[in-house]
């Protein structure tokens, strides 16, 4: 992971964590001893040997019911020979076989935009909205504060989304360290973020407009790569960052997620920007063209669906609104932000709940003009990416419904695939990500896989039928134990 900005190093400050207690610096990881007492290095060494010794043990397990397993394979081909659902499997396997073979070449041959000299950026609006953030606001104000991007071009705009919590207080401690380079608004009540953007765009000054969630970090180049897209390439609407995760130490699901990050994007969105179209800019850091956007913007935020303010997925609809104009969105591999992820299961399933209902609502508003001629350029490949994700929304989510049947009759069987399948599955992210960073965390990707099968599967069928529903589901009340001034010193002159 990059190293965090020079500012982190030369403030020393130490994090107000959500439990109350302070937390160790950031020039230093975050410290969880395991339950044995084992310090965090260790007790991951251990757990890494455990995966090595479990893939090494599957031979031998296989081995041994590998006769038994064959004479149940047999019995379920031969009553199941003439049925739809193996013709439908084979098909699905063999397309996504094809689709990989297809991305991986795009990924292959995907470049990022040069990055821009400081005579060649244009003027940036950054907009950070809050609700119920408490101090992480104050760290995300400050790593882009400390962006290497011309002071004189970089406007940054905080939104306080009527917090309930002291975000308020944090946000005015912001001001006093950075002085007029933060613009402070507060809203009465709680709006949603979508107003809470459209609140910041409507203040903005700049011809670039970026948005970053107010749980999230930057690196001290991330603007510059951002914004690099749109100078490169006037057909550029909209640009993604790289996320990844920010508090990796914090226990086994952020370590699990950091690698499916990097696969997301660096893998999925970076194939999707070859062909012009990256179907999601995300909330953690995204950057728009205010000539593109300002026109959609009442539009956008007044969306309904079926009948409702949508006040979830405001990412895609506005990424939708762009691609629908005709411009290009594209990804940015070097503009890196850091995120906070749920810890805990149930944080993570209502984060994946709210994105699936929107993946569902905003494949459905792409699906009305990705097939018309919605551009001068090349759409191919955009359809083809439209296709697949259609393919995995709706017979994928059937073979699901089906693998019940499946369980009920042939339950050995059933988990004896399930189980090499996830294995096998969760070799194309790992074996990427040790690829991308040479690191052994590429072992997450298998207990993550294994995860995702058991714990999270059900989310997306669930979101197919409940795409209706709205809400954040993950903005909780964080603890405000900690006194303002005593836990983040004022910078040193």
């Amino acid at each position: 992971m990059k190293t965090k900005t020079s500012l982190f190093k030369f403030l020393e400050f130490f994090r107000h964590k959500k439990n109350g207690s302070s937390a160790p610096s950031l020039l230093s990881p975050l410290s969880f001893p395991s339950p044995s007492g084992l310090s965090e290095e260790t007790s991951n060494r251990s757990v890494k040997g455990l995966i090595i010794g479990l893939l090494a043990a599957l031979p031998l397990v296989y081995g041994f019911f590998w006769g038994d397993y064959l004479e149940m394979l047999e019995i379920f081909v031969y009553h199941r020979e003439t049925s739809w659902s193996v013709d439908v499997i084979r098909i699905s396997v063999w397309i996504a076989l094809a689709a990989l073979v297809w991305r991986v070449y795009l990924v292959y041959t995907y470049r990022p935009a040069a990055a821009c000299t400081d005579q060649e950026l244009p003027l940036c609006s950054v907009i950070v909205p809050a609700y119920n953030e408490g101090a992480q606001v104050l760290y995300t104000l400050r790593s882009v504060a400390a962006s290497d991007y011309p002071v004189e071009k970089l406007q940054i705009i905080t939104v306080d989304d009527g917090s309930k919590d002291d975000t308020w207080r944090w946000m005015k401690q912001a001001e006093r360290e950075l002085g007029d380079r933060v613009e402070l608004i507060r809203l009465a009540e709680n709006s949603g973020k979508r107003r809470a953007l459209y609140e910041g765009f409507q203040r903005s000054r700049g011809d670039i407009l970026v948005t970053i969630d107010s749980d999230s970090e930057v690196d001290a180049s991330t603007l510059r790569h951002l914004v690099s897209p749109f100078v490169r390439d006037p057909m550029v609407g909209g640009v993604a960052g790289n996320v990844r995760v920010l508090n990796t130490a914090a226990g086994i699901i952020p370590k699990m997620l950091d690698v499916g990050f990097t696969f997301s994007f660096d893998f999925i969105r970076a194939s999707q920007s070859r062909v012009n179209t990256v179907m999601t800019t995300p909330g953690a850091l995204s950057a728009y063209r205010r000539s593109v956007v300002a026109p959609v913007l009442k539009q956008w935020l007044h969306q309904t669906f079926l009948g409702r303010p949508a006040n979830i997925g405001e990412d895609r609809a506005l990424t939708n609104l762009i691609l629908k104009n005709g411009y290009h969105v594209h990804f940015a591999k070097k503009a890196f932000v850091y995120t906070e992820v749920p810890t805990a299961y149930m944080g993570l399933a209502k984060m994946f709940l709210r994105w699936a209902r929107s993946n569902v609502r905003e494949t459905i508003v792409m699906a009305g003009f990705i097939f018309k001629r919605f551009r001068r350029t090349p759409a191919l490949g955009a359809r083809i990416n439209l296709l697949l994700h259609l393919h995995r929304m709706t017979i994928g989510e059937i073979l699901k419904i089906w693998s019940l049947g499946v369980i009920v009759f042939y339950p050995t069987l059933f988990l004896l695939n399930m189980f090499t399948g996830a294995i096998l599955f969760s070799m194309i992210p790992g074996l990427f990500y040790l690829y991308r960073h040479k690191d052994s965390n590429f072992l997450w990707a298998i207990p993550y896989s294994l995860f995702w099968l058991i714990g999270l599967s059900w989310i997306s069928l669930y979101a197919l039928f409940t795409p209706h529903r709205t809400g954040w589901l993950t903005r909780d009340l964080k603890d405000q134990a900690t006194p303002l001034l005593a836990a983040v010193p004022q910078k040193s002159k």
